[in-house]
């Protein structure tokens, strides 16, 4: 399960889509917005998404599919308007044992925020803005 989606993200949804009774082991990353970023009040933000970031998307999780013995994994990113406190990003990754799943998950984190082409911009409450090159 991969995507990109402009509609609330669930927890439960990704948790049902890495479900294997092969894996030993299920880490999962849930990035949420958060009420500061450098120390400022964050009052909201927005994602958008280049055309190519699903395809770049499923680049990056069949990378650590082959790098790691993943039997399942999932990977969902939000984009449009967020609140404070909303889902921005799911990443799950099933795995015989739980070593492997956490080192996984966290590359796939790590790689879609460094490699899938998401944008976020955030609202200070002193009325500055930021744009952030890449997924968070």
């Amino acid at each position: 399960m991969l995507g990109i989606r402009d509609e609330t993200l669930s927890v439960d949804e990704v948790l049902a889509a890495v479900n294997d009774h092969a894996a030993g082991g299920t880490a999962v990353f849930i990035g949420t917005v958060r009420d500061q970023d450098h120390g400022k009040p964050v009052t909201r933000l927005s994602y958008s998404a280049h055309p190519s970031a699903e395809a770049e998307l499923r680049r990056v999780a069949e990378k650590v599919a082959g790098d790691f013995p993943a039997t399942a994994l999932a990977a969902v990113h939000r984009v449009g308007d967020l609140e404070l406190g909303d889902i921005a990003v799911i990443v799950a990754v099933a795995c015989p044992h739980r070593g492997e799943a956490f080192t996984a998950s966290r590359r796939l984190i790590d790689d879609l925020k460094s490699e899938v082409p998401i944008w976020k911009h955030q609202v200070f409450a002193d009325g500055s803005t930021e744009w952030v090159g890449a997924c968070e």
